[in-house]
């Protein structure tokens, strides 16, 4: 049953994307629990969270790999601290950028000639691109994937959620404002009819917090994420505060907090969210 332009494929084109669908099985068979983090809207701190993330599980022990989808924002690398590398090639694989705490970073920013240089695609190139990466990149054997999606319900993440088998958590980033979680409803409901489950909610920017007296201030109003998570159904796993360390630690040191400064408090929030994740969806009995 051919849809759209399917008849049109030569016999060799078939191939190529069997042999595709095959390396994409196969490279994610190698990894043990994958997570999507998300967000409705832009702007919510998500992939400062999704850095933290991984940063947490590689600091509790896990092999950890961070995928960048993001295709005309990829921020990761800059985050990470290995903004200028290029990712490798060995055979015909890819092979992913490694941090010196042994993160492995795959992001199309490894890719692209320069940073100013923006990708105008529409959606069938940027639907391929993500497919071979996935495909090609030699990830190896890795305990926990962090998918980065970018913002809203478009091509990419649909690509990315369609892609991965039994994915074990979906993550939405949210902030306390009416806008950001009626796109995150969008989100969720985009994930529930793709029949994924597992859904987890974070508040980000939730409160600031005092840096001398310790007192909390809703800058965006009371904090609704609880509540937010109950009415949609979902698991409530924590809020961050609006601390401009974090933000901070992510421009000017080009590292996330958790790696930067362990003992503060937002380092402990990020890591009793990935415990949230870890208690929650990895299942060590599957």
């Amino acid at each position: 049953m051919a849809h759209g332009h399917g008849a049109d494929l030569s016999d060799e084109d078939r191939k190529a994307m069997m042999e595709q669908s095959i390396n994409i099985t196969r490279n994610l068979a190698n990894i043990k629990y994958k997570v999507a983090v998300m967000s409705g809207k832009g702007g919510v701190g998500k992939s400062t969270v999704a850095v933290n993330l991984a940063q947490a599980f590689n600091a509790m022990g896990y092999k950890t790999a961070i995928y960048d989808v993001d295709i005309h924002g990829p921020n990761v690398p800059k985050m990470l601290g290995i903004e200028g590398e290029s990712i490798g090639v060995k055979g015909n694989k890819l092979v992913p950028v490694e941090t010196d705490d042994g993160m492995l970073v795959a992001s199309m920013a490894f890719l692209i000639e320069s940073n100013g240089s923006p990708i105008i695609w529409r959606g069938p190139q940027k639907t391929g691109a993500i497919k071979q990466l996935i495909s090609d990149v030699a990830w190896g054997n890795v305990d926990v994937m962090i998918f980065d999606n970018p913002p809203g319900t478009g091509d990419e993440p649909l690509t990315v959620l369609q892609m991965i088998p039994n994915l074990d958590a979906a993550i939405m980033v949210t902030t306390p404002s009416s806008v950001s979680e009626e796109d995150v409803v969008k989100c969720v409901g985009m994930t529930r009819m793709l029949n994924i489950d597992r859904i987890g909610l974070v508040e980000n920017m939730s409160y600031f917090e005092c840096p001398n007296c310790d007192e909390k201030i809703n800058l965006f109003g009371d904090s609704k994420g609880q509540d937010f998570a109950k009415a949609m159904d979902v698991d409530y796993l924590g809020d961050l505060p609006f601390r401009t360390q974090v933000s901070e630690s992510a421009d000017k040191y080009e590292v996330p907090i958790v790696k930067a400064k362990p003992d503060s408090k937002a380092a402990q929030e990020f890591m009793k969210i990935a415990k949230e994740i870890e208690s929650k969806y990895f299942t060590k009995d599957e």
